[in-house]
């Protein structure tokens, strides 16, 4: 009598303890990966087209970056609609940019974005120029860094995409929340009946 009480008692602790837990939030770091190809949306706006919006890029270039380069730096951010920033040769040898432990900012025009969920960048030359990280501020987003601080591969683009990564996220974690509220279930019934 006093242990289907107790068992009741184990199943809900168990199921609130599991709920709980996947809610808390989780931190991962995910390292930038390669793009085979990337489309890039002509963001030229002709007077009188979609609303023109201007972004601050901020890119700060490792320390273990070569003490100078003359890699050439495009790059292209968007969000989740479709909606992508181009903006290409960001490199200027003559202002000394992307120079090792620095960082460089400048103004970008582009069509309006809501959220960005991805950058890219595109590095050709020879020197081995190395980001640490990118952050982009914009009109209709929170300040968003993607960070690097890893060489990235000659001619071509590489970067992070989060835009599809929290519906991925939020199906895992119910997936993983129903599996195991489903085994404590069997295994709380199964004692019920051994008892």
């Amino acid at each position: 009598m006093i242990r289907r009480p107790a068992m009741l008692f184990l199943l809900i602790i168990t199921v609130a303890s599991i709920t709980c837990g996947a809610q808390a939030s989780r931190s991962i770091v995910f390292l930038p990966q390669p793009l085979s190809s990337l489309d890039i949306i002509n963001t030229t706006l002709h007077q009188g087209q979609n609303a023109r919006c201007s972004f601050t890029v901020s890119i700060r270039t490792s320390c273990s970056s070569p003490a100078q380069t003359r890699d050439q730096i495009s790059l292209a951010f968007g969000d989740a609609y479709g909606n992508q920033v181009y903006a290409p040769r960001l490199d200027d040898p003559a202002s000394r940019a992307f120079e090792r432990c620095s960082r460089d900012t400048y103004t970008v025009y582009g069509p309006c974005t809501y959220q960005i969920c991805y950058v890219y960048l595109y590095r050709s030359g020879y020197d081995g120029w190395i980001p640490y990280d990118v952050t982009i501020y914009g009109y209709n987003s929170k300040a968003v860094t993607f960070t690097y601080n890893f060489g990235i591969p000659r001619d071509t683009w590489y970067g992070h995409n989060y835009c599809r990564s929290h519906t991925v996220k939020s199906a895992g974690n119910l997936a993983w929340n129903l599996l195991s509220i489903g085994s404590t279930m069997l295994y709380t019934v199964a004692s019920l009946f051994r008892g």
